[in-house]
């Protein structure tokens, strides 16, 4: 016979409703992780630039200078593929949470107004890695053997033109993780007050039932035994 999809053994295995529900969070140390290594791509290039131009922004030290960007640029964009593997399922969960009245008002509505452009700085860096897969595609069918020597060259472009969404994520990141942090929080919050809210929904529905239900008929009383006559 069959196993019921209601089984025990079944009904264990499934997730519940509230974690199915917030599963998106799982990305979130992938994606917090992600942000802050923009960053530090960013300060470390900074660094480097102030060192190496002259008080008007000209480089003194050109090598190091465009070193410098290369570095930056490659570290940006590893942290760029972070956000397309990880950042439209938490963006899809953040938008299924948020009521409308977080992006008017509250700890999180400013951030989730600067996340409205970043479907389009995941879309363009999404189309870029697809263009990236294209031409090592077309190199390993075109050139055999010879990837290695073109392939470092056709990086350093994709960084190059990568850096861009790096540099909008380097707002719109933080922003994500911060409001994606705050919902799920209050969505665990929540969930005690909710299965409370159900069990005195249920009592008190226990309770009209009972209200409802009609009287008990009454029992006639026995009919009192007539004395028996005398005989004549």
């Amino acid at each position: 016979m069959s196993t019921s999809s209601t089984s025990p053994a079944s009904a264990k295995d499934q997730p519940s409703a509230n974690t199915d529900h917030l599963a998106w969070r799982r990305h979130l140390p992938a994606l917090s992780s992600a942000a802050t290594g923009i960053e530090r791509a960013s300060d470390a290039w900074d660094a480097v630039s102030d060192s190496s131009c002259d008080r008007d922004g000209w480089p003194i030290d050109e090598e190091g200078h465009a070193d410098g960007k290369v570095k930056r640029d490659a570290e940006a964009w590893k942290h760029v593929e972070v956000f397309l593997a990880h950042g439209p399922e938490v963006l899809a969960g953040i938008r299924a949470t948020a009521s409308g009245a977080d992006y008017v008002e509250g700890p999180v509505s400013e951030d989730l107004r600067r996340l409205r452009g970043i479907d389009t700085t995941l879309e363009r860096a999404g189309r870029l890695r697809h263009e990236w897969d294209q031409i090592m595609a077309l190199m390993d069918a075109s050139l055999p053997g010879s990837r290695k020597i073109y392939e470092s060259r056709a990086e350093r472009i994709r960084n190059a033109d990568g850096w861009r969404y790096a540099d909008e994520l380097s707002l719109q990141g933080p922003a994500l993780v911060r409001a994606a942090d705050y919902l799920a929080d209050r969505a665990d919050s929540d969930q005690p007050s909710q299965t409370e809210r159900a069990r005195v929904a249920l009592a008190r529905s226990a309770a009209e039932n009972r209200a409802a239900l009609p009287a008990s008929p009454s029992v006639p009383p026995a009919p009192t035994p007539v004395a028996p006559g005398r005989s004549r």
